[in-house]
């Protein structure tokens, strides 16, 4: 049995690592598909032409929380502390850099907020109570705006809790309801930070290499600067199996024959899809889905097939799903020095 992976993202490498862990899976069974020469999907921390960085994604962690994601960093051995994992070196990194903000939040006139209250009016608490309690079924595909009054946007609480999880107020309340079950108990330290953890250096060199690494050392094969543009499926009964995986390498066609048994596994799509760089002097090009390559092969299997999903119910507004990253490249210590002097706190808490 063999096990094919399409997307590089963070999601196919925790895959391939549990099937070797937990599945007894051989790492030279296993493949990993990307369209990029880097590894780690939206974690790429990749070094441009110029000498700078960009980093353009990346996740916010809680040891209270990302169980699954800790487990297997406990089996991932550090690249520079022998001995330790990479969850055993964050545990310790934070012990050493305890997040604790002094200027959680700024006003538009550069002073910082005073945060020790949530700002909430009574019509906030009962509208959120509300949605708290409102079935997922009943929410359907409602938004955020649909069940909080505008004044609960202007509240502490939402700039801390919108800061903290990447929220905007269009974004479905499902997703909220399930945010503010999941982290009810960053609630009496959001003001903070304190329950947030941060890996020694950025994700792509703290999670993505020692992974990689890990998974290389088993095995595991990297397919990169590949592209999979579709899928032949075998009716079987009720259930498709996949029979051939169409590859692009530098323009050239391949095909992949899988055997019964193999396993295929789609990470679809990626929230930096169709993502461009600006620079200091130009803005980043607005890209569309007509530049997309992450959703192209959803898209084409979908077609026909209700059991895969609805792609366009993701990408179909992508002037609400726009977003713009920073990466700050620092060449000497001034940056820091002004940020610590403003905001009290030693870089990085």
């Amino acid at each position: 049995m063999k096990a094919y992976f399409i997307g590089g993202g963070v999601g196919s490498l925790a895959g391939a690592a549990f099937l070797i862990r937990d599945a007894a899976i051989p790492g030279h069974d296993i493949v990993i598909y990307d369209a990029l020469a880097l590894f780690g999907g939206s974690l790429d921390g990749a070094q441009l032409a110029n000498g700078a960085y960009s980093l353009r994604g990346g996740r916010m962690l809680t040891t209270d929380h990302y169980e699954c994601t800790w487990d297997l960093l406990s089996s991932i051995p550090s690249l520079e502390r022998p001995g330790l994992s990479v969850h055993d070196e964050t545990v310790a990194f934070n012990e050493e850099n305890k997040a604790h903000s002094r200027a959680r939040l700024v006003d538009r006139n550069r002073f910082k907020v005073d945060v020790s209250h949530m700002g909430f009016s009574g019509r906030d608490r009962l509208e959120l109570l509300r949605l708290v309690e409102t079935s997922e079924e009943t929410l359907g595909n409602s938004r955020i705006t649909d069940w909080l009054s505008p004044g609960f946007f202007e509240s502490n609480f939402w700039y801390m809790w919108q800061t903290t999880f990447a929220f905007q107020p269009w974004h479905s309340a499902v997703e909220l309801k399930r945010y503010l079950h999941r982290f009810m108990n960053e609630f009496p330290r959001i003001e903070t930070l304190a329950g947030v953890k941060r890996t020694v250096y950025n994700q792509h060199d703290a999670i993505v290499l020692p992974l990689t690494d890990w998974l290389k050392r088993h095995g595991v094969q990297f397919g990169q600067d590949t592209r999979v543009v579709d899928m032949a499926f075998e009716q079987e009964g009720e259930k498709l199996r996949v029979r051939h995986l169409v590859l692009d390498r530098d323009g050239r066609t391949a095909d992949v024959r899988l055997d019964d048994g193999d396993l295929v596994f789609f990470q679809n799509a990626s929230m930096t899809d169709a993502s461009s760089l600006g620079s200091m002097t130009e803005p980043p090009t607005h890209l569309t889905k007509t530049d997309s390559e992450g959703w192209a092969l959803w898209e084409k299997i979908a077609k026909g097939r209700p059991a895969f999903g609805n792609p366009a119910a993701f990408n179909a507004s992508i002037p609400e799903s726009w977003w713009l990253s920073f990466t700050v490249t620092c060449r000497d210590t001034r940056f820091f020095d002004q940020m610590e002097s403003f905001s009290g706190n030693k870089a990085g808490t």
